[in-house]
């Protein structure tokens, strides 16, 4: 295969490949690159056996084949390359190194036989509908905080994407827990999508995805069975395999009961958390919530400097219930709060109960988090 590529497309594409490609990996092939020449296009590969994404640019393609490098030290030279420079790769086959080239650069790479290149075949995907790539991203967003990295719990190590029935009628929902929070989002069921499988979406494939939607292309299509899901996107399509597993009947620890509302602005909220939680050095250290009419006051200790503590008035507060105290990690209350865009509802039932959080603004998304002792 021989070819010249622009080096602005070419780091593009190979900044998508080279995060798929497994760098430490006992299977060397999988730390390379599939590249393919074929009537004037560069098809790149990459894939760790979970994951594979193939992403086809424009090249000028000077002689058809194929041949696999090191996918890292290949983005690496690529990177490294003054802008506006033409790549040429030239590889005459056989065991040759990959010749690189541009302008008074080269260097060459070694190969792995393109035959050792696994394949994996997305197969019969059932299931297809496009969706919009903000309203995608918005579903990513908005969950993946609480994915779940605890990899013993499996089947929580991801988001859960399923059509439901919502309260405005078909939607398409995404959840994710950890246990101690939870976020669920929805948005309008995209045509096509009424009859998937509820499925499990990796935390691998959810950052890899969440890449390629900051590429500009307006929809997304979603094809997917019951073991795989793939998503194009312009020239890229990742395949991944799905987590086989079954996510927990989440609605049944979602409190529809809770009847102690607090209403505060998200900033003044955050901001708030951050000073007082700043005391302490712990990273799970609690912040106490002590509820009283219109009035909230903050504080967290610390065994070295003491307490620290700051009261939001009626001015930035709406409360009128009983008085209450509880308390969340401030960790947890800041990746909430992060996906609020100006006032957060909180709604308690008791210092030990799960608490209802929600975005005023945005009743398409709803989440849950578990107190603390404090």
């Amino acid at each position: 295969m021989k070819l010249k590529a622009d080096r602005a497309i070419l780091i593009k594409a190979l900044a998508h490949i080279q995060s798929v490609a497994e760098k430490r990996n006992t299977i060397p092939i999988l730390a390379n690159v599939l590249l393919t020449v074929k009537n004037g296009h560069l098809t790149l590969t990459a894939t760790d056996m979970e994951i594979a994404v193939v992403e086809t640019v424009a090249a000028t393609g000077v002689r058809d084949g194929s041949a696999t490098a090191p996918a890292a030290v290949l983005y690496e030279i690529v990177r490294k390359l003054p802008d506006g420079a033409d790549v040429e790769l030239d590889h005459p086959g056989g065991d040759s190194p990959l010749a690189l080239r541009a302008g008074r650069y080269a260097t060459n790479l070694n190969v792995l036989p393109v035959d050792d290149f696994p394949s994996m075949v997305a197969g019969d995907l059932p299931c297809r509908f496009r969706i919009p790539a903000a309203t995608l991203r918005g579903l990513i967003d908005r969950t993946r905080f609480a994915i779940s990295t605890e990899e013993t719990r499996y089947y929580l190590n991801g988001i859960y994407l399923h059509a439901t029935e919502g309260d405005t009628g078909p939607t398409l929902r995404a959840v994710a827990t950890d246990g101690h929070r939870l976020a669920r989002v929805e948005t309008e069921l995209p045509d096509g999508a009424a009859g998937m499988p509820g499925v499990i979406v990796p935390r691998k494939t959810v950052a890899e995805l969440r890449k390629l939607l900051d590429e500009g292309a307006p929809d997304v299509d979603v094809a997917l069975s019951d073991t795989r899901i793939q998503f194009t996107a312009g020239g890229v399509m990742l395949t991944s395999k799905l987590i086989d597993g079954t996510f927990p009947e989440y609605e049944r620890v979602i409190p529809r009961n809770n009847d102690r509302i607090l209403r505060v602005g998200k900033r003044d909220f955050a901001d708030a958390v951050a000073r007082v939680a700043a005391i302490s050095q712990e990273r799970n250290r609690p912040v106490k919530m002590a509820l009283a009419h219109n009035l909230l006051t903050l504080s967290a200790s610390s065994p070295d400097q003491g307490i620290a503590s700051e009261e939001l008035d009626e001015n930035r507060v709406s409360y009128d219930a009983a008085p209450i105290e509880i308390g969340f990690q401030a960790r947890y209350l800041n990746d909430i709060t992060d996906q609020i865009d100006k006032d957060v509802e909180f709604a308690f039932a008791d210092s030990a109960a799960p608490t209802v959080v929600r975005d005023v603004d945005s009743p398409s998304a709803l989440y849950v988090l578990m107190p603390m002792r404090v």
